[in-house]
């Protein structure tokens, strides 16, 4: 099966999480394409100073990889800079925030699967 880049169905979150801004979210597969084993595959887009607000996940874990732009992410409130080829990772019951930090829009591939 191939999916095509315009069929994706684009969503804008303004103020994701208590974050900053408008964050555009573009689902690559859909929880039952992922055999429901995760809630979320997908390219994230952050415009400069926006964000994603800090947040805990329960029962699942997310991992972003940076494609472009940089970050400031927060590690459990340990702010950590990242650039394109990173990969975060946050198990459950950690919490973590992400701010597009640089003059460009932040792209990353976000990952949420169940525990």
């Amino acid at each position: 099966m191939i999916k095509r880049k315009d069929s994706y169905e684009i969503k804008i979150n303004e103020n994701m999480r208590g974050g900053e801004g408008s964050v555009k979210i573009e689902p690559l597969l859909t929880p039952e394409e992922m055999n429901n084993k995760g809630r979320l595959f997908a390219r994230i887009t952050i415009e400069p100073g926006s964000s994603i607000g800090y947040h805990v996940h329960e029962g699942e874990m997310e991992s972003y990889s940076v494609i472009s732009g940089e970050a400031e992410y927060s590690d459990n409130g340990e702010i950590i800079r990242l650039f394109p080829g990173d990969t975060s990772y946050t198990p459950a019951g950690s919490g973590h925030s992400l701010k597009s930090a640089g003059t460009e829009p932040l792209v990353v591939i976000a990952l949420i699967l169940f525990e």
